[in-house]
């Protein structure tokens, strides 16, 4: 991870942790997670407010306003607005990604759930995606929910990320162990 990652990283878990927190007392995690989910789609679909939170253009006060703006708008629980206010007063809104994603973690080892990132070579059925899920929610005893990708370039197979453990059964790789078990021998 590279040094302003980690900084990123960083802050955003703790103000995670403190959202977090505020919202399991007041019992309103289930809310939380909505609003993670709907921030998040929010930051992904609006080049407008990832400017917002990443351009030093904007003056302190122009931010809290904006981002007030958008959580009123949205309807956001008080915690996870607060936290925003504040996150825009100390000029921290660069790390909105990292909050979002350390809190949907949070929230998914509450409820017990891990999240496995897929990258399969093509998309994959209801069927097979079902299957998958049960076959590594076997393996981990937790709720098992895919984060699932298609990167062609895999040829086939596909690569599953679950916390730090690695499988990658695509063609890709095992064409480049070939390769280089072929360059060892002559």
């Amino acid at each position: 991870m590279s040094e302003p990652a980690s900084i990123s990283a960083a802050i955003a878990g703790r103000y995670a942790t403190a959202i977090f927190e505020l919202a399991r007392e007041d019992k309103g995690l289930a809310a939380l997670e909505k609003d993670v989910e709907a921030l998040g789609a929010a930051l992904a679909d609006s080049a407008e407010l990832r400017d917002l939170i990443s351009s030093p253009v904007y003056a302190r006060a122009e931010q809290e306003a904006a981002i007030a703006a958008v959580a009123k708008k949205m309807g956001l629980t008080p915690a996870l607005a607060n936290g925003l206010s504040l996150m825009a007063q100390k000029r921290r809104l660069f790390a909105l990604p990292q909050l979002l994603k350390a809190l949907a973690e949070a929230i998914a080892d509450e409820k017990g759930e891990v999240t496995a990132e897929v990258t399969a070579a093509s998309k994959l059925s209801k069927a097979q995606a079902d299957k998958l899920a049960a076959a590594l929610t076997k393996q981990t005893g937790k709720s098992v929910k895919l984060d699932i990708a298609v990167d062609e370039n895999l040829i086939g197979g596909m690569i599953v990320k679950l916390g730090s453990r690695m499988i990658d059964t695509s063609v890709r790789s095992k064409l480049a162990s070939l390769r280089n078990a072929m360059k060892e021998v002559g």
